[in-house]
């Protein structure tokens, strides 16, 4: 078995419920030392930190031969499984999608998150054609003899306050992660979902593990844990703390000369 294979093997046994892996996102190799350095299990990169880090917006704006190069500047980087923020796999076409998931393959990552929104466009994928693109990407993995994660990612909830959350967007996610599981995804990822007897209810019926974002809101790590979680995720939080960190340090630098 090749190294590669072990770490995507791990990856996925890594996500258990109820004793969730925590990924506090990276988006350089800078960063995934750093991390790898305080104890973490996994890397993975946010989509919206890489894009903000290197002056895009997010959205597949990054050019995707520079999403290629930093990911795999990130998997030489550490010892550790590393998984791709790889929004809507820049492409419509499930053809041009396995493609380029080969390429993602080839970097040495293990794992991508996929999203169900049409990036670029309203709205999401119908779930029919959502399950074509999952289909498409675990047949790229299994012509690469790699177990690759496929954390299907779902945009039911995101949009809307938190208020707005009701039982019929509970049902259409258990619908998504059922559908998304049969077509060959490994986990289920609802950001924006914080209501936590929606999240129990989710982690019930899901027959995939469930991923939830950290945002304001939403219950601690210890309280997902208890509700069946499995993979808790920081997004662009993690970027916006080191740069708040980091503009806190420079205002005192700047503050620090003294004019005698």
């Amino acid at each position: 078995m090749s190294n590669h294979e072990e770490k995507a093997l791990l990856f996925a046994k890594l996500h258990i419920k109820g004793s969730p892996l925590i990924i506090f996102n990276i988006w350089d190799a800078g960063t995934a030392r750093a991390i790898a350095e305080v104890g973490a299990r996994a890397v993975a990169t946010g989509s919206w930190a890489v894009a903000a880090a290197n002056g895009y917006d997010d959205g597949e704006n990054v050019p995707l031969n520079f999403v290629v190069e930093n990911v795999q500047r990130i998997v030489n980087s550490v010892d550790l499984p590393v998984s791709l923020d790889f929004e809507g796999g820049y492409a419509f076409d499930p053809e041009k999608l396995g493609k380029h998931i080969e390429i993602i393959i080839d970097t040495g990552a293990v794992g991508i998150n996929f999203e169900d929104r049409i990036v670029g466009r309203d709205g999401l994928y119908s779930i029919e054609d959502q399950c074509e693109r999952i289909r498409a990407i675990r047949k790229a993995s299994d012509e690469k003899s790699i177990p690759l994660f496929i954390n299907a990612r779902s945009d039911i909830v995101l949009p809307l306050t938190a208020a707005e959350h009701s039982s019929s967007h509970l049902t259409e996610l258990i619908e998504r992660a059922e559908a998304y599981a049969d077509a060959g995804a490994s986990g289920f990822f609802a950001p924006g979902l914080i209501n936590p007897d929606f999240i129990g209810k989710l982690c019930e019926a899901s027959p995939l593990p469930v991923n939830i974002l950290v945002v304001p809101g939403v219950p601690s790590s210890k309280e997902l844990a208890g509700l069946g979680v499995a993979r808790i995720s920081y997004g662009g939080g993690t970027y916006r703390t080191a740069m708040a960190a980091f503009k806190e340090a420079a205002q005192k630098a700047m503050n620090a000369v003294t004019v005698v």
